[in-house]
């Protein structure tokens, strides 16, 4: 098997002697400095496509924070001139905690609980992306109570499928979220919204799934809702966000600034008039990001398969889990090496499913005590992370110009019952 494909890396990675270098630092020195499991962020990398994207979309595009957010991430996004789309009470926290302007926040959520809207309404939050007629009501209640009128979008159910896999598709029309254009919901909620009194209605919204390489289903969908929304005047159109990033050696998907294209493309030809937004997460952090383990156990199954067991698992990447997610996986230590040993990366939870790299390939040298690494995790480890097992959560850094900068410290035993009473 060949070397790991380098595209997969952050960009600012470099060899030495063999050896990987991110953003001037030595992964194997940062393993030892802070331990494992460990997520490193090329934070020059995450700059850049933070750019990437306001040149694609403007000064509208907000960085999906679910797929990554620590109070440097929202700060780091904010500074490069991005807005920060947060769905639900907690995120909105962080963000507000993070010193993020409320006046730079967008808030989602298909089940926004009337605590969660008073807290983004309290706030000042830039924009509430409406679900569902339950929170217009919710809405109303609101406005009777603090005279408030938020400014809103309502997200709209296309009817597009994107190939994607079924867990995080959300365009189609059997979905949890929004207004279905295809059964005249859409229309229904357009006129209600537009003659409340409690709210502002500014524009419309879409988002037809995660993990999507076919920019043209953004296009469709873009088109779509504008059709819908021709007769409202409305100002703002937001694509929502969903564009996919290759995992694994053979994969290729488009860039954020082809993603733009397609999506001002589409827009153009359906006569659209509006300021047109999007809002990208795993295609800014996913390929930013490694996550280091150590070796603890390799068993060899003769003739079944090769267990590789490392400190980490389902806790730090739940990916391959919920969806088979594929993901590569190679040694910090010789990255140009060949890779002919096919092997499965485990975790230590007590679940046999708890798997991270189904059949990966590694150096035959691999030993106990190696670190490994499994590139592409910038986007839902951290975030969709648990304590299962009461395994501790990892530490975050990020690493530039020679600097590693610890953002999110790893978890000690006395947090995991500091909670309980």
């Amino acid at each position: 098997m060949l070397p790991i494909a380098r595209r997969l890396l952050p960009e600012n990675h470099e060899l030495v002697d063999g050896r990987l270098q991110i953003g001037g630092c030595d992964v194997i020195e940062l393993a030892e400095e802070f331990g494992t499991p460990l997520f490193v962020y090329d934070e020059a990398h995450l700059r850049a496509r933070c750019r990437e994207a306001v040149e694609a979309f403007g000064d509208g595009v907000a960085f999906a924070t679910k797929a990554f957010l620590c109070s440097a991430m929202a700060k780091l996004a904010f500074e490069e001139g991005m807005h920060l789309d947060v769905a639900t009470g907690g995120e909105l926290h962080v963000a507000l905690h993070a010193g993020i302007p409320a006046d730079r926040l967008v808030l989602h959520g298909n089940n926004k609980s009337l605590n969660e809207l008073r807290m983004a309404i309290d706030a000042g939050v830039s924009r509430i992306v409406v679900d569902s007629f339950d929170e217009l009501d919710r809405l109303d209640a609101l406005h009777a109570e603090t005279g408030v009128v938020p400014k809103v979008l309502l997200r709209l159910t296309p009817g597009i499928k994107a190939e994607t896999h079924d867990f995080i598709a959300t365009g189609q029309d059997d979905s949890k979220f929004g207004f279905t254009v295809s059964s005249g919901v859409a229309e229904q909620a357009l006129a209600r919204a537009s003659a409340a009194d409690s709210i502002e209605l500014v524009g419309v919204h879409a988002h037809i799934g995660s993990q999507v390489f076919a920019v043209g289903s953004f296009g469709k969908a873009a088109r779509v809702i504008a059709d819908t929304a021709a007769g409202w005047d409305l100002a703002e159109m937001s694509v929502g966000g969903g564009l996919g990033v290759p995992y694994i050696n053979d994969e290729r998907a488009p860039t954020i600034a082809e993603w733009g294209e397609t999506v001002r493309e589409a827009c153009e030809s359906a006569g659209v008039t509006a300021q047109v937004s999007a809002e990208p997460g795993r295609s800014i952090v996913a390929a930013a990001a490694v996550t280091l383990y150590t070796v603890g156990t390799i068993k060899d199954l003769d003739g079944i398969r090769t267990y590789v067991a490392v400190d980490g698992g389902m806790s730090d990447n739940p990916r391959p889990v919920l969806y088979g997610s594929g993901y590569e996986t190679f040694l910090p230590r010789d990255v140009g090496a060949d890779r002919p040993r096919t092997v499965t990366v485990v975790g230590k939870h007590c679940e046999s499913g708890d798997v991270l790299v189904r059949d990966g390939q590694l150096p035959d040298c691999v030993t106990v005590g190696d670190i490994i690494a499994t590139p592409v995790t910038g986007a839902y480890g951290h975030s969709m992370g648990s304590n299962y097992n009461k395994v501790l959560r990892p530490a975050v850094v990020f690493v530039a110009d020679g600097d590693a900068r610890l953002v999110v410290r790893r978890e000690t035993y006395d947090d995991l019952t500091r909670l309980d009473v």
